[in-house]
């Protein structure tokens, strides 16, 4: 995979993880309104934009390990960057909406 090519994985894992990250911001605002059933259907829907990031990495790591040489710039950091903190964002995300049930 050539640097052009990764760099297009890296710009879609950036945009899933975009998308879930504001899907996860917008369920802590429904959480703290008391607004349970749409806050867990936000965390749903980033969980669905989640996936999508994964599957562009998974794709990038398998040609990787199937001995494909591949590129890596800093888009493609970028992309995993997002991922990785969306991730956390998600597990703490969860965490909180259960405190606002709790309050």
């Amino acid at each position: 995979m050539n640097r052009v090519e990764a760099n297009m994985v890296g710009f879609e894992i950036v945009a899933h993880a975009g998308d879930a990250r504001s899907s996860l911001l917008e369920a802590i605002s429904a959480a703290e309104k008391g607004e349970f059933d749409k806050a867990e259907q936000l965390v749903e829907e980033a969980g669905e934009s989640i996936k999508e990031a994964h599957n562009a990495q998974t794709q990038m790591l398998a040609q990787e390990a199937a001995g494909e040489e591949v590129e890596v710039g800093f888009i493609m950091v970028h992309g995993q960057d997002h991922l990785m903190t969306t991730l956390l964002l998600r597990d703490i995300v969860g965490h909180l909406i259960n405190l606002y049930k709790k309050g």
